[in-house]
């Protein structure tokens, strides 16, 4: 069965740094893409970062560029999102997910298989 067992969320101060890791399992980590995604209360789950299998590709939503970065370690099948500069309004749950192919995308629906979500919450 396949698995994203996420860690690292939790409680900073308004320009802190977090940084999440998403370790997966059951299939070959590098055939596919990866994408960090958050829902806060009352939100919809919006897009924030995707890395393309090989690690060469990344997308980032507007809101977080120049502030957070994904990156992939295949030898350990671990994902990262790595987030500097925190704002109040990065305050959420964070989900990892793992993509039907090799090609990066923001949209959750080319996504097929979820993490159980890490809360990070931005003090002010």
């Amino acid at each position: 069965q396949d698995q994203l067992v996420e860690s690292g969320g939790g409680l900073v101060q308004a320009g802190g740094s977090l940084r999440l890791s998403c370790a997966a399992s059951g299939r070959t980590f590098s055939s596919y893409a990866m994408g960090w995604f958050r829902q806060a209360l009352g939100k919809e789950r919006e897009f924030v970062a995707g890395i393309s299998g090989s690690g060469l590709n990344t997308l980032y939503a507007d809101s977080v560029k120049g502030r957070f970065t994904i990156s992939r370690d295949n030898a350990k099948n671990t994902v990262y999102l790595q987030m500097n500069s925190l704002k109040p309004e990065d305050t959420s749950v964070y989900y990892c997910a793992r993509g039907s192919s090799v090609v990066v995308t923001n949209t959750p629906y080319a996504y097929g298989y979820w993490s159980q979500g890490t809360q990070v919450t931005v003090s002010s």
